[in-house]
């Protein structure tokens, strides 16, 4: 069900019912009425289209009126028309099994669509109708391609021979700088690359070609420059650069002159002169430098204190087309296509689909991702056209930062593989593939980068570029280009998309200067419309907070260079309208400079189409806030990955998905989604089974802040998660042998019976990232559960690990032996701390005689510390859990209500809508879900919903914060719709409680018995 329609249906629920909800009056105990299909899903998707999957899974919701229905049969068709059965036909199959059921027909083919229905039988014999007609279509599965890896090469040239250079000293001041060149003949192309640290400006025969103002570590990156139109017989180079710190100082440049009968080249070394004075004209040809001295050659580049962490700057996006002519009727039209990193496709001047930032970000050298597009529309007889514009993403990234996402093994220029292929009425196909007559040019987008945005030159943008007749004469033939080295494989989740359009206020901050609100913080990007004279610049710099003078607040000291979240038009004639293609940023305001007037702009929301799963209402509108706003940042960071950030880093933290997976899938729909990150999981594994802390990784984080088991056990963990929430036992099969090899790798690091981690309960209060105390405790805890974990899945898949459950009790035995003293605490760490508690009580690790002391002491540490937290990401994912469970829920009440820092009522009380990294209002980020996790203890112990297994076979209602008036929550499950709603009426707790069919639900009464229930509506009172 798409978040739209579930939200329509439970808004329509409430409705009908008198608020507070759960009051209602119970409907009376009724048999079960007959059993009907209600929905049917493949693969977890309501239809599909282009699957690689050999064999989909098939699953249906029931319902029927009453109580106590059940399945007790089912029968299948399969087949390649609506109706028909010539592909499969199951027959009857007794059992009650509604999810994961694998197709088990005929061997399927390529490029088919496939139609199918179920029905089932109920408790008493009786079939139900035949659920309305579904269908999947397979992709490729595996044939040939007969298209080819083409786009552009890179142009740029290296610094191969170049050598820095300076002054003899080094002081924070600026040199002058000078070197010429005499041809033999005019030059046919000149290019050159440069960099300075710290910036600089440079000179080809008196024209400025290159300037680089001062910005932090702006000498990783190479500027780059074509200056032929500049170059003749005698090339003079002058450059100014400044030292703007005491230590290393150097320019470093190279050029390359193509001449009739060879190639000339000059690079900084031996031979260029420098000033520590400027002089009038110093950068013409004409100047007289002889007074100039020697420059002093320093280190060859790739060597000194730079190394070789130089990267030359990007090239604009390229745009490439591909005419044909179709003599034929069109019956059909499929587009199978994967653009690296991501692309723009449209035919006949149409866009194709709705999709952006697509295809998904994988490990390129393992899987690279496909989509298939239904183009019927597009196509048509005659004369057609296809255009393609690709962006860099990762795999092309040019941006030098912290995480080396600009030198991954994989890394290339961006590249496009398609075939379209197009049936006929005849039965004939055509088909359109990728080669090497395809035709290319560099496009209006000048740069486009994850981190610091995008430039778009509207004047250089072609008119009619991807319809026929264009005239593209002047464009180069495409290039083959090497494929790369992943598996190609059809995009199964859902795709990224525009999912609404957000209208801001916007105000003057000063003459030229415009200030946006989007009054929400979000992920996406912004659209203009812009009416300005040609060749006006126009920037729009991104973020989630404001300076003290009103100006947007935006920098990241992970990204080299000053330029962060900044999008740059430059307007050609008339009304333009942009939006970007290639980047997404994380804001709530943006700054507008270049115009005169304000600007028409559109903030457009931009995540991972992820279904929403849930509603949660409560009587406690502190507890709405906290619901609403974990939702939102959960989904600004859906790119395809689950990421820490949208705003600085976009990385897929390990440790954030661990902690966050409970509440995302109570929230979200997130089986397609966090399948897909588990191959991600899987393609990180290096040869010695060591996961990296993010994922994917392009190298960093095997050896950086890692190992640390408390974030690379999210692996058992979310497929531990996966079978509890979707029943889902493929995965754990799939993934056995990497999911076995990993925690063997964790073993074989065990120090002393301990496991060792880098990072700990990160980011607790007054911290600047790791936590003060002996981060071996949540090392340890977290193994612990992953062996766990583990051996459940284990044996639902058939394949005991005994050794998991052993080294577990090891591990226990060893950890309650060295940290449990009365209370759990380290020799490190003088200080009491909540996380070292909770975290065993939340694990179950406590031995038995000790569990309520360790929780009577959490308890009354909380209370003498005014009801704050003093944890980070891991203990916030489980403290209040742990207090209510263990009979203090008034405590975890009283701390998920506190305003004053450090709480999570804080950030609210300071204007949040969403969640933060940090507990103090001086955060960073924003946009941070991994200590929002206190909407876990929302759904499970304020409205009392608790997952059980098995997809939800079986659940535990058990609401734990009765001192709220009422709450409800409603969960689309992979049985049905769970209900659960509880009210005070009269001093007692009126519970009601709907169970799907397939489900039975162990109830909690507060203040009451247990009861266990099957299908139906039930309403208890406590």
């Amino acid at each position: 069900m798409r978040r739209r329609a579930f939200l329509k249906t439970s808004a329509a629920g409430l409705s009908m019912t008198a608020l507070p909800p759960g009051v209602a009056a119970a409907e009376p105990d009724g048999k079960a009425g007959g059993v009907r299909v209600e929905r049917t899903t493949v693969e977890y998707a309501d239809t599909l289209l282009g699957t690689d999957v050999a064999q989909p899974r098939l699953s249906w919701v029931l319902t029927a009126d009453g109580t106590g229905a059940r399945q007790t049969a089912y029968q299948v068709e399969v087949g390649t028309t609506p109706g028909r059965a010539d592909v499969w036909q199951s027959g009857r199959v007794p059992s009650d099994h509604t999810t994961g059921i694998a197709f088990a027909g005929k061997e399927l083919k390529p490029r088919t669509r496939y139609h199918w229905r179920v029905r089932v039988w109920d408790g008493t014999g009786r079939p139900s109708p035949w659920s309305k007609p579904s269908w999947w279509e397979t992709a490729l599965l595996g044939t040939p391609w007969q298209a080819s890896w083409i786009g552009a090469t890179d142009t740029a040239i290296d610094f191969t021979g170049a050598r820095w250079i300076w002054s003899a000293t080094t002081p924070p001041e600026t040199r002058w700088f000078r070197t010429a060149l005499d041809l033999p003949a005019d030059a046919v192309r000149a290019r050159l690359v440069a960099t300075a640290d710290d910036d600089f400006t440079l000179y080809v025969n008196g024209t400025e070609v290159v300037h680089v103002p001062e910005q932090v570590d702006i000498w990783k990156v190479g500027q780059r420059a074509d200056v032929t139109h500049l170059a003749g017989r005698r090339v003079v180079l002058a450059a100014r650069a400044t030292n703007r710190s005491a230590g290393p100082a150097g320019l470093l440049l190279r050029l390359v002159a193509d001449l009739p009968d060879g190639q000339r080249e000059i690079v900084t070394g031996p031979g260029w002169k420098v000033t520590d004075t400027e002089q009038p004209g110093w950068h013409t040809p004409a100047f007289d430098d002889t007074t100039w001295l020697q420059a002093t050659v320093l280190d060859p580049y790739g060597q000194g204190p730079w190394g070789a962490n130089v990267t030359v700057k990007e090239q604009p996006a390229p745009l490439l087309r591909k005419e044909f002519t179709l003599t034929k009727p069109v019956t059909r039209a499929r587009l199978y296509l994967s653009g690296l990193a991501y692309h723009e496709t449209e035919i006949n001047g149409r866009r194709v689909g709705d999709r952006v930032l697509d295809p998904g970000f994988t490990d390129y050298d393992n899987t690279v991702l496909y989509a298939t597009h239904d183009v019927t529309s597009l196509v048509r007889r005659g004369a057609n056209a296809i255009g393609v514009t690709l962006g860099r993403g990762f795999y092309g990234m040019k941006t030098p930062n912290v995480w080396r996402w600009e030198r991954p093994p994989w890394h290339d220029e961006p590249k496009l593989l398609a075939q379209l292929e197009i049936d006929h009425p005849d039965g004939t196909r055509t088909t359109i593939n990728s080669d090497d007559q395809w035709r290319l040019t560099d496009g209006p987008t000048i740069s486009n980068s994850l981190y610091t945005g995008e430039t778009y030159d509207a004047r250089r943008a072609p008119q009619g570029w991807t319809k026929p007749g264009f005239n593209d004469n002047t464009w180069q033939r495409t290039t083959l280009r090497p494929a790369p080295r992943g598996t190609l494989k059809a995009q199964e989740h859902e795709p990224i998309r525009v999912i609404e359009s957000v209208t801001p206020t916007v105000t003057q901050l000063k003459p030229g200067v415009f200030i946006a609100d989007m009054g929400r913080t979000m992920s996406g990007w912004t659209q203009l419309t812009v009416t300005a004279p040609a060749g006006t610049i126009v920037r729009l710099k991104h973020g989630e907070t404001l300076n003290s003078d009103g100006s947007v607040h935006m920098d990241n000291g992970h990204v080299s260079g000053g330029r962060i979240q900044l999008d740059e038009y430059i307007c050609a004639t008339g009304t333009g309208v942009w939006e970007p293609k290639f980047s997404y940023k994380g804001f709530r305001y943006v700054e507008v400079i270049g115009l005169t007037a304000a600007p028409s702009l559109v903030g457009r929301l931009v995540h991972s189409d992820v279904p929403e799963a849930s509603t949660f209402r409560c009587s406690e509108p502190l507890f709405e806030q906290y619901d609403a706003a974990m939702r939102r940042t959960v989904a600004n960071n859906l790119h395809g990955i689950p990421t820490d950030t949208p705003t600085y880093e976009k990385n897929g933290w390990t440790g954030d998905a661990q902690v966050g997976a409970p509440s995302m899938l109570a929230e979200f729909d997130m089986a397609r989604f966090f399948t897909k990150w588990l191959a991600d999981l899987a393609d990180s594994q290096d040869t010695a089974g060591q996961l990296p802390v993010i994922v994917p990784s392009g190298g960093w984080g095997y050896r950086e802040l890692a190992p640390a088991p408390e974030w690379t056990t999210v692996y058992p963990f979310v497929l531990r998660e996966m079978y509890r929430i979707y029943g889902d036992t493929r995965l754990p099969e799939q993934h056995w042998p990497f999911l076995t090899k990993y925690l063997d790798w964790e073993i074989a690091r065990l120090r002393d019976g301990l496991a060792v981690t880098a990072l700990g309960d990160f980011l607790p209060p007054g911290s600047g990232g790791i936590p003060p105390e002996d981060t071996r405790l949540t090392a340890t805890a977290y193994l612990y559960r992953a062996l766990v974990h583990a051996a459940e899945l284990g044996d639902v898949i058939g394949k005991p690990v005994p050794h998991y459950r052993s080294t577990a009790a090891s591990l226990l035995a060893t950890f309650n032996r060295t940290f449990l003293d009365g209370y759990y605490r380290t020799s490190r760490d003088p200080d009491y701390r909540q996380t070292s508690n909770a975290i065993p009580l939340a694990f179950g690790m406590v031995p038995a005689g000790s569990v309520q002391t360790v929780a009577d002491k959490l308890a009354t540490e909380i209370r003498a510390n005014g009801n704050h937290v003093n944890v980070g990401c891991l203990g916030a994912s489980v403290l209040l859990q742990a207090l209510s469970d263990n009979g203090h829920a008034d405590v975890a009440h009283a701390m998920a209500v506190e305003r004053s820092y450090p709480s999570w009522g804080h950030w609210f009380s300071n204007g949040a809508d969403t969640m933060w990294e940090m507990w103090d209002t001086g955060t960073r980020s924003r946009n941070h879900y991994f200590k929002g996790t206190v909407v876990q203890w929302l759904y499970e112990h304020v409205a009392g919903l608790r997952p059980g297994d098995a997809g939800f076979r079986t659940f535990v209602v058990r609401p734990t914060a009765t001192s709220l008036s009422w709450a409800r929550l409603e969960f689309e499950s992979v049985r049905g719709r769970i209900v659960v709603a509880w009210t005070k009426v009269d001093g007692k707790v009126r519970l009601t409680v709907e169970v799907p069919v397939g489900s039975t639900a162990e109830v909690h009464v507060p203040g009451g018995a247990v009861r266990t229930v099957g299908h139906g509506r039930w309403t208890f009172t406590g």
